[in-house]
């Protein structure tokens, strides 16, 4: 009777957890997606490459919004067991509530592991994933990033004026500046229109003049008609790999290089391996690799509950208790991240605090709960 039991229990917190992590995702993701709508509009990225960014960026929002799911959920589930009085039935026929709170500790550390493998091997993959697609991406749509009476400088290098823009696209009293290392080309032109010849996207320009400085000088000529080609210009968007874009193998060789190898030097075939960078470096092992250690003890203060039953007159303090003690840990091993510093020792301290909060909260418990079982 014991396993039906635990396995109905089991049944209702997986499937709200599941339900309430999903759904909350989607609806953040769909707000973010909206956002990114600029990465086509603004920077003249293609359809293809906005869909395939943002749906490489839901694994993030899953693994960001896993522990307080986590925690709602097994607060909310225990406690409509509790409203119900189906947690009576429990303690009916023998089971004792240190052994429900064995039972979710186990669930809890499987759960903790999907969490460190989500945070430290499928969001770096993703995440470098979707930054992949705008490295290797073009512009496509140059006529959605120009707007009129604004200084447009998407693309790198380039700075786009037009005074007004007409219904069937033409770009009016158009000003135009190219830098590169040569020098510099400055372009003024009554109007502009985007054309494209032989799949190559180009700006014709009409009645205007170029002003083109370098070594030799500066030089001018007027046309009455000139291409402006677009095909081998980059934009303005960060294409580097970030840090927290590495994969955690890189990581792990990129801190292993600096402190326990003989030369003590960084290895500089991993991207953004330096000194420089190593706050940033311990920062991200942190979030992937410990934050996911404070899901047991989230799922352990949920079971703060069970001390009292909804007939007790505190109960309801309990209830308010629980919940706000649950949000001062999520929200504190967050802020940790800030205090995780190139100093070995005080980050040990920091790292620890999971483990020793969830052994004092387990040890308490278990005095308590057997305690109570003893009296009874």
């Amino acid at each position: 009777m014991k396993k039906i039991l635990f396995r109905k229990l089991l049944r209702d917190y997986i499937s709200f957890f599941l339900i309430a992590l999903f759904s909350s995702s989607i609806i953040i993701w769909v707000f973010q997606a909206v956002n990114y709508l600029d990465i086509m509009i603004e920077d003249g990225r293609d359809y293809i490459v906005y869909i395939n960014y943002s749906l490489l960026n839901f694994p993030k929002i899953i693994s960001r919004l896993f522990p307080f799911v986590l925690f709602f959920s097994l607060y909310y589930v225990t406690t409509k067991y509790e409203n119900n009085n189906e947690l009576i039935i429990f303690w009916n026929f023998g089971v004792h509530k240190i052994e429900l709170t064995n039972f979710i500790i186990k669930i809890s550390l499987v759960l903790m592991i999907m969490q460190i493998l989500l945070s430290s091997i499928i969001v770096p993959k993703t995440q470098d994933a979707a930054r992949n697609f705008l490295r290797t991406s073009s512009v496509n749509f140059f006529e959605n990033f120009i707007k009129p009476q604004k200084f447009n400088d998407t693309i790198r290098g380039v700075t786009i004026y037009s005074e007004s823009k007409d219904q069937d696209g033409n770009l009016n009293n158009l000003y135009l500046k190219k830098e590169n290392e040569d020098g510099f080309q400055i372009t003024y032109a009554k109007k502009g229109v985007f054309k494209e010849f032989n799949k190559i996207p180009v700006l014709v320009l009409y009645d205007g003049e170029t002003i083109k400085g370098g070594i030799s000088g500066i030089t001018n000529f007027s046309f009455t008609k000139s291409d402006f080609a677009l095909n081998k210009l980059k934009t303005n968007t960060t294409t580097y790999i970030k840090t927290q874009e590495l994969s955690s193998l890189k990581l792990y060789k990129c801190v292993s290089s600096i402190h326990l190898s003989v030369q003590k030097k960084p290895d500089e075939k991993i991207e953004n391996c330096s000194l420089n960078n190593l706050k940033n470096i311990y920062k991200e092992i942190y979030k992937r690799l410990v934050i996911p250690f404070y899901i047991p003890l989230l799922a352990l203060i949920t079971f703060l509950l069970i001390l009292s039953s909804k007939e007790n007159s505190n109960y309801y303090k309990l209830k308010i208790f629980t919940f706000l003690f649950g949000l001062f840990f999520i929200i504190f091993s967050e802020t940790t991240v800030r205090l995780i510093s190139e100093n070995l020792l005080s980050n040990s301290l920091i790292i620890s605090m999971p483990y020793l909060s969830f052994l004092i909260l387990y040890l308490f418990l278990f005095k308590k709960l057997n305690f109570k079982s003893f009296a009874l």
